[in-house]
């Protein structure tokens, strides 16, 4: 059995820690039960699964809310008594959210609890590279296992820093030493934009390893400076740079397969062509841009990768906002302070503008293409056409954000101000200043933004129910119209 981050995601969606653990992890099934007492209330404990000694126990609640922080500290007080080392994962009822503890106790060091809040909206690629440091293949298991070794891996998935602005604090400490290991570039200004060039790739190769796609292997690049290290042998500081890492970014990343120099896939393994210029050979890079070859000692990535591993790096799954790793804003940030601004004049765009810009070009774009291809599906008078799809299902095409509490009825004092007389207009209206409760609002949404947004819900809804709409820039600008209004309040 090899470990499957798509196995992983689905069991945690579905709520099957039992065999998230025995199946996707390798470990034993457990069989102990225990109620901890905390305060006036009883949480009852399965252990769902051991290994050596370490357990993992699952708290599946009455109902859909999980319990707080404070009351996950004093379950987990009740347990060390009798279960030193161990993860405890609160569950939902539905098990559509769960509440991931492990406690890391150091000598001379206070206890540190450290939470995951997983949640179905998410498509669990944090956790799965967290519980990845959990697998316990067949020959480990045959070398033999001890609780040291299993709580160090523990340690390892969970004990990561959080990202804030002690992140970006500690980046530009490591973006500093890495100029003193550069040479052959002898203007300062050239070094240390170098060394933002080589950071930035460095950190995008990093997000991409850790989703599998450099020759799926998570840890592509300390793997391959060890090899390069042990192919050169000792001494030979110099030798992932020039020898790996630049063929890496210029004939790898920087270049399509079929222009690749043939041999290359041996060194590099399967890797992927990656548009966009970062990787292509940069103006530094230049033979004649000084007259000497730049070089970067080994030493300069032993510490960079070992400052990276201190996070978990994965692309955004963030409908909650919970996970707190590193991710693409964090990326962005970087390459905005550290290059894009001074030397392109760029900036990073977050993704509820990008996701605007692109609903509104894309999705017009493709259905013109397929417009030309096939107009009688468009139109068509004797015939049904695409968009009486709209017609006998508008909800389907409305974005969920926009449709969120219209099928409950508004409590009554909010009802009355909707045909309130100008006389008594203010008075009848006063509760709508108040915050909407969840099922009927948006995040911060008050009565009067709940109010303004069904109406327009109930303005499209009568539109496409009507046949009204017939152009997919009219129904684009119908939808994202409303959308746009609502993010611009979340």
């Amino acid at each position: 059995m090899s470990f499957s981050a798509q196995a992983i995601k689905s069991f945690l969606k579905k709520g099957e820690i039992r065999k998230l653990f025995i199946e996707g992890l390798g470990w034993d099934g457990g069989k102990s039960t225990k109620d901890c007492k905390v305060d006036d209330a009883t949480y009852g404990l399965k252990e769902v699964a051991v290994k050596a000694g370490f357990k993992v126990w699952l708290c599946e609640m009455p109902g859909q809310k999980l319990p707080s922080r404070e009351e996950t500290k004093a379950v987990h007080r009740q347990l060390v008594k009798e279960s030193y080392e161990h993860i405890i994962i609160f569950s939902s009822k539905d098990s559509k959210s769960q509440a991931w503890l492990w406690v890391r106790r150091e000598a001379n060091k206070p206890i540190s609890y450290k939470h995951h809040l997983f949640s179905v909206n998410q498509d669990g690629e944090s956790l799965s590279q967290k519980l990845r440091e959990l697998y316990i293949a067949f020959e480990e298991e045959e070398a033999g296992l001890d609780i040291v070794d299993v709580t160090t891996r523990a340690k390892k998935a969970f004990d990561v820093e959080k990202v804030t602005k002690k992140f970006y604090q500690e980046f530009d400490k490591h973006r500093k030493v890495f100029l003193g290991f550069i040479d052959g570039i002898p203007i300062e200004s050239d070094r240390e934009w170098y060394a933002s060039v080589m950071l930035n790739r460095l950190m995008f190769a990093y997000f991409i390893q850790k989703k599998g796609f450099l020759d799926s292997n998570p840890d592509y690049l300390k793997t391959k400076l060890k090899e390069c290290q042990a192919k050169k042998g000792e001494d030979k500081f110099y030798s992932f740079y020039r020898i790996f890492l630049l063929r890496l970014f210029h004939e790898g990343l920087g270049m399509k397969k079929l222009n690749r120099p043939k041999g290359l896939e041996g060194m590099l393994g399967n890797i992927p062509y990656l548009n966009g210029g970062m990787f292509d050979v940069h103006e530094l890079e230049q033979p004649d841009k000084y007259g000497k070859t730049i070089e970067i000692k080994d030493e300069a990535f032993e510490r960079v990768f070992a400052y990276f591993d201190q996070y978990q790096w994965h692309l955004d799954e963030r409908p909650l906002k919970n996970d707190k790793e590193i991710n693409p804003d964090v990326l962005g940030y970087i390459f905005e302070k550290y290059i894009n601004q001074k030397q392109m004049g760029a900036y990073y765009t977050k993704e509820d503008i990008t996701e605007y810009i692109s609903k509104n070009t894309i999705i017009p774009f493709l259905f013109d293409a397929v417009r030309v291809k096939c107009l009688v599906t468009f139109d068509n008078s004797n015939k049904p056409t695409i968009w009486d799809l709209l017609r006998d299902n508008p909800d389907r095409y409305i974005y969920a954000a926009v449709r969120h509490g219209c099928d409950l009825p508004l409590p009554q004092e909010i009802a009355t101000g909707l045909n309130a007389s100008q006389a008594n207009l203010i008075e009848r209206r006063q509760p709508w200043s108040k915050p909407a409760p969840a099922q009927y609002a948006l995040p911060t949404e008050i009565w009067r933004e709940v109010v303004a947004r069904r109406q327009r819900f109930e303005e499209i809804r009568r539109k496409l129910a009507a046949g009204e709409v017939h152009e997919i820039n009219e129904l684009i600008t119908a939808i994202t119209s409303s959308l746009t209004v609502i993010t611009g309040c979340l």
